[in-house]
């Protein structure tokens, strides 16, 4: 980390605009995490602009509809009519801000290879206006040393100095959507700065609004620390969902395994199994670090390997479910399915990377007739382009179907009335553990 020997103007400028609640933030991509973000901002009395590509987003956003749910609704509404939060799709306007906070997605590639083109391109149009003064920090999860391999090569095009005239950080976000108890304000916050000046601007800045900022090293090390995170999420969950895949073998309740395993008062976590693991993170930061390894001869086996695991589960929930209607005499080509549930966990909207929908596509494929029903998410555009539209959950279509299909088990359905209309039920989720049921008639992971 590089040392000043006496403190930036600029530095000490941009601070007293942060603390005195002057500086206009920038926000670059509104979605789950930018738009929690730019509301609490607001919250204090910044002036947050909200920069998107999407223009209906924007369009939503600057009428005061909320569009995401871990946002409150009359707090979003009340910032917009305050005009201290709006939003826009025109990014000429970025040199009007003095610190501009980048949320843009970081998918993989079909090789399952980092896509930084969102960081690049707006890394690129924050260098053409980019002005002494000005605070840049990525959000967007992604591979360690991203911050200073992509985004810093593109700043300096300004000419501009690095922790004398701007300053850089990365601060990953740590959104657990459908979370009540941990919102953007009350979970901790890690700060990485490419210089000391940078590091001091950021911490300032995120102070504002967090309750608990934690500083580190350097940049590389916050953005190690969030695929970290997700990366011991997956490893864990690989581990549950291979016990249940033997346990399914051995005839064993994984479920009851688990609430005895989690009696002990120490040296265990509990993780639940399920059909797959799914959101922008967990399914996606192992790979980033898989492909980050390589560059350096090293091989993540383990993380590899529990990658392979959780992508497997749609495929043994799909032999689950053929199992359980041949046990009934049923072919899966030409049965009637009902999913139940296709976000990617309970009781949010977010379908993205959703192991449901990759279940109903194998099933799809083998002949069974699919509809779903979930509160959450009306209608989704599955990955073949293909329109799907959530139905009513009716004791007609339980009564009707061959099979009920629990892939998420949000907390508004009531399962006792699944399982008192439903002729055979697989519950991945344990949806139904609380329900009295023929064992028959019940089949869980």
């Amino acid at each position: 980390m590089q040392l000043l020997e006496a403190p930036s103007r600029h530095l000490e400028e941009l601070k007293k605009k942060i603390v005195e609640r002057t500086a206009v933030i920038g926000v670059a991509g509104v979605g789950y995490v930018g738009l929690p973000l730019a509301v609490e901002k607001a919250k204090v009395g910044f002036t947050v602009i909200g920069y998107d590509r999407n223009p209906i987003r924007v369009d939503q956003l600057n009428q005061g509809l909320n569009y995401i749910r871990d946002v409150n609704d009359r707090e979003l509404g009340a910032m917009v009519e305050a005009g201290r939060l709006s939003g826009t799709i025109d990014f000429n306007t970025l040199g009007r801000c003095d610190a501009i906070i980048i949320c843009v997605p970081t998918p993989l590639t079909a090789n399952l290879d980092p896509d930084t083109s969102y960081i690049r391109s707006v890394g690129e149009m924050v260098a053409q206006h980019l002005h002494p003064g000005q605070l840049i920090c990525l959000e967007s999860t992604t591979y360690p040393g991203t911050t200073s391999e992509v985004l810093l090569p593109l700043l300096r095009r300004s000419g501009l100095r690095v922790g004398e005239d701007y300053f850089l950080c990365f601060s990953p976000e740590r959104v657990d959507p459908g979370n009540a108890r941990y919102t953007t304000k009350n979970t901790s916050k890690v700060v990485g700065g490419i210089t000391e000046a940078c590091l001091e601007a950021g911490i300032c800045f995120y102070e504002q609004t967090i309750l608990d900022v934690r500083a580190v090293s350097s940049p590389q090390v916050a953005e190690m620390t969030k695929v970290f995170e997700n990366t011991f999420r997956a490893v864990n969950i690989a581990l549950v969902n291979e016990m249940a895949m033997l346990c399914d073998r051995l005839g064993i309740d994984i479920w009851e395994v688990i609430d005895a395993a989690s009696t002990k008062p120490f040296g265990i976590m509990r993780f639940d199994p399920g059909p797959g693991v799914g959101g922008h993170c967990i399914p996606l930061d192992p790979f980033y670090l898989a492909w980050k390894a390589r560059e350096y001869d090293f091989h993540v086996r383990f993380i590899e390997l529990a990658g392979e695991i959780n992508v497997g589960m749609p495929y043994f929930v799909r032999e689950k479910v053929i199992r359980a209607l041949n046990e009934r005499g049923r072919a899966i080509k030409g049965a009637r399915i009902f999913v139940l549930g296709v976000a990617y966990k309970r009781d949010v909207d977010d379908c993205r990377e959703s192991p449901a929908t990759k279940v109903m596509e194998l099933l799809v494929h083998d002949g069974a007739r699919i509809d779903y029903h979930d509160p959450h998410v009306p209608s989704f555009t599955d990955r073949r382009g293909e329109a799907w539209h959530s139905v009513p959950l009716s004791k007609e279509m339980l009564e009707r179907v061959d099979c009920v299909l629990i892939l998420t088990d949000h907390s508004d359905v009531d399962y006792e009335r699944v399982v008192e209309s439903g002729q055979l039920i697989v519950d991945t989720r344990n949806a139904t553990r609380n329900v009295n049921a023929d064992k028959s008639r019940v089949s869980r992971l």
